[in-house]
């Protein structure tokens, strides 16, 4: 059972927490996509490099079965088991540098509650404002979505195969690659590094890729083909990916904008996305 009244109750609850760039946390991410160079105080740090910043930190004894921090806190105590990234959007204002302190503050927006294919799906919206030594650099829109587990042998449809686009790189989710995503955004949810959890107790087929790393993906994409980040970025979680074949990066031009989204090769959408600048 849901209540929602009680839940609503965390509405325009606020969090700050903040984080300094140091160049060893930036060696770190660009050694995680394979970027080259040298970092320095002073130089312009990655696109959302923001989101492994000032991470949750809860203890190891409080985090819950599935590795996710204790239901409570900041984050409205939704009752229901699974809990992902549905989407959001970003708005970029200006550059995070290495050596500035970053400052997030969150701030609860809303709390809403639909019917699903399994059941009751609670939304929650967060609101991000990112600073970078008091300059605003960024907000974020955060889409949350809680829901129950599927029932056992229950079939899952098969959405529609994705085009190819105009760009298109694939990518070879390594159980490497998701640890090391999961490390530096201190995310302890199991359903990315551990394989036995993930298959008998989750009961997918595979470890899932991050939607944050597909976003983060796909952000890094519309940059490479623009040759600047872009200034507005919103996507949406259609489809899990996982571990267990490629997937692919693809980008078409859009109304002066670029179309994005991830998919395995010969598969339905996981994530869209659009990009403008």
């Amino acid at each position: 059972m849901v209540d929602l009244e009680h839940l609503r109750q965390w509405i325009g609850r606020e969090e700050v927490k903040s984080e300094l760039v140091t160049p060893a946390l930036v060696d770190r991410f660009n050694a995680t996509f394979d970027f080259p160079g040298e970092v320095a105080d002073g130089d312009k740090a990655p696109v959302m490099i923001h989101l492994c910043l000032a991470p949750p930190t809860a203890p190891t004894a409080g985090l819950g079965p599935d590795g996710h921090p204790a239901r409570g806190g900041f984050l409205p105590p939704v009752p229901l088991p699974r809990r992902m990234w549905a989407g959001g959007a970003f708005t970029f204002t200006g550059d995070i540098r290495t050596g500035e302190t970053v400052t997030r503050r969150s701030v609860i927006r809303d709390v809403t509650l639909k019917e699903g294919r399994t059941g009751p799906l609670c939304f929650v919206t967060v609101d991000h404002h990112i600073s970078a030594d008091g300059r605003p650099v960024l907000t974020e829109r955060q889409d949350i979505v809680y829901r129950g587990e599927d029932a056992p042998g229950a079939a899952r449809k098969s959405p529609p195969r994705a085009p190819h686009g105009a760009h298109r790189v694939q990518i070879d989710p390594s159980p490497a690659l998701l640890f090391r995503y999961s490390a530096l955004t201190f995310n302890g949810h199991r359903i990315h590094y551990d394989a036995p959890y993930v298959r008998k107790v989750e009961g997918y087929p595979g470890l899932i890729v991050h939607g944050p790393m597909q976003a983060t993906m796909l952000v890094q994409f519309a940059e490479k083909i623009r040759g600047k980040r872009p200034a507005q970025f919103d996507f949406r979680s259609l489809s899990p990916l996982f571990d267990d074949a490629d997937f692919t990066l693809n980008a078409v031009e859009d109304d002066g904008g670029l179309k994005l989204w991830t998919s395995y090769a010969d598969g339905p959408i996981a994530m869209e996305a659009r990009a403008t600048w």
